[in-house]
């Protein structure tokens, strides 16, 4: 049986023909720099330092592959939006992840982190309109910096602006809210697709 638990690191791509072949099934995270993907990866797989975790935003430069059994991968995708990173830096990180996402067959599923007191930019908007094709679980993260009537007020606001293959859930690494259901979403994407 598919378990994120399972996850083991296997690669770090600087470029899209560096990456595993395209078979299988993968299912990516993304979102802005520091908006908490690799903590999210940690707290999904029940694994504290599968991936790195930094309070520098812009740490992650490399789509970083985790595998899983049955030819089933997470990646982790350079954030994107950080004004610091240099602008040659940024050009390369977008056209890494604009490539990936838009030609890579085996991506049947995208976990779109987003602070869930900033909830979604332009960019983030961009990106869930872009992949219609795909279900994506959007995960608004440091649930626990808003009361449970904060959190249910922004998931509402932001499941609005959304198309309807996207679905929105309070999320917390630290505290755990919404990890259980996050996890069982991501195991149903690599297993059928399932939204």
């Amino acid at each position: 049986m598919l378990s994120l638990h399972d996850a083991a690191f296997v690669a770090g791509a600087a470029r899209l023909a560096d990456l595993p072949a395209d078979y299988g099934r993968e299912v990516a995270f993304t979102g802005r720099s520091n908006a908490g993907k690799s903590s999210a990866l940690n707290r999904l797989t029940g694994q504290a330092g599968l991936a790195r975790v930094s309070k520098t935003p812009g740490r992650t430069q490399q789509l970083n592959v985790f595998a899983l059994d049955g030819g089933h991968r997470l990646i982790d995708l350079p954030g994107y939006g950080y004004a610091k990173v240099p602008e040659a830096l940024r050009r390369r990180f977008a056209g890494l992840l604009e490539g990936y996402l838009h030609n890579r067959q085996s991506l049947c599923g995208l976990v779109l982190l987003a602070d869930i007191r900033q909830g979604l930019k332009d960019e983030d908007q961009n990106l869930v309109r872009a992949r219609g094709d795909i279900p994506i679980l959007i995960l608004l993260s440091k649930a626990d910096k808003l009361s449970r009537g904060g959190q249910k007020a922004r998931v509402l606001a932001v499941a609005k602006t959304v198309p309807e293959h996207c679905y929105v859930l309070p999320f917390s690494a630290h505290t755990g809210d919404g990890v259980d259901e996050a996890r069982n979403r991501v195991e149903a994407f690599l297993r059928d697709g399932a939204r």
